[in-house]
């Protein structure tokens, strides 16, 4: 690959899917595709680019980001944000959400699906508290390849024994072969869509919950405050919004607040305006690309 090859590439990658590669990630960038120009028969990675850059072939454009996308998920990933989830966030929502006893959460970055899963298992051990609510958890992501293996609920040996105790995957999976298969009552709870958060996402409406971890840090600061602005606009006053224990608002956006002592949440920020006593949103501070 040439040096305007990769520069082209970079490009590229930047504007379909906000991912930032440093001068140092070529090597990266080769391995990952190597694979996609040897099964597409065009043998080199400069003839893959020739043809990304001629256009009109979405079917290789797909595979290069997809290809480039890191998927790295696993059940009850970090512990930390479900410990929150079931001690912060769902005591609050239970008591602010009494009168229309309805819970939406949003997986931003679902990949093959241990997330959602993860939150619907705890969602479920909360039966008791739950009676009679309605809860939506949806999940997206870049890639519809991942998404597929998501919907289909089925997982590997090592994979349900990364961070699923063997109590939990006894009472929500069922055993097929060498396979394990989440049940089907669970797998109903979850609703998946394809989405690139640099795209507009207002038509999914409002959710209590959003988790977005582990994906604003393969974007660049100015992507990062336009996507989280968008976040802010859809999560009301008393929601939450979830991010990786690496990642931060400080310095993006002024419209989040962390929840002191946990780390990785945050809550929208309410401005008290004098004149009026009343409370609203503040403005938020948006940079970048504008859609």
């Amino acid at each position: 690959m040439t040096p305007s090859e990769f520069e082209f590439l970079k490009n590229f990658l930047k504007t379909k899917s906000g991912l930032t590669l440093s001068n140092d990630k070529q090597y990266l960038v080769e391995s990952r595709l190597q694979p996609i120009a040897r099964s597409t028969k065009l043998e080199t990675l400069s003839a893959v680019i020739q043809t990304i850059q001629r256009g009109g072939n979405r079917a290789l454009e797909t595979d290069v980001i997809e290809a480039m996308t890191t998927n790295e998920s696993f059940f009850f990933r970090d512990k930390t944000p479900f410990d929150h989830f079931k001690e912060t966030m769902l005591p609050a929502l239970l008591e602010n959400r009494a009168t229309r006893r309805q819970i939406k959460i949003w997986c931003a970055a679902a990949s093959t699906g241990q997330e959602p899963y993860s939150l619907a298992i705890c969602l479920k051990e909360e039966t008791s508290k739950m009676a009679g609510w309605r809860t939506r958890i949806l999940g997206t992501d870049l890639s519809q390849e991942v998404l597929e293996k998501a919907k289909t609920g089925i997982y590997s040996q090592f994979e349900v024994q990364r961070g699923l105790a063997i109590q939990m995957l006894l009472k929500y999976f069922e055993q097929q072969g060498e396979m394990w298969q989440i049940n089907a009552g669970m797998r109903a709870m979850i609703e998946w869509k394809k989405l690139n958060l640099l795209e507009s996402f207002t038509h999914l409406g409002e959710f209590d919950i959003i988790f977005c971890r582990n994906v604003l840090i393969y974007f660049d600061q100015a992507t990062k405050s336009e996507i989280l602005g968008r976040l802010a606009r859809s999560i009301p006053d008393d929601g939450y919004l979830v991010l990786g224990a690496a990642e931060t608002v400080v310095g993006l956006t002024d419209a989040f607040k962390p929840v002191q002592g946990k780390r990785g949440l945050f809550q929208k920020k309410q401005t008290v305006q004098a004149s009026t006593g009343s409370v609203s949103s503040p403005r938020l501070a948006v940079a970048g690309i504008q859609r």
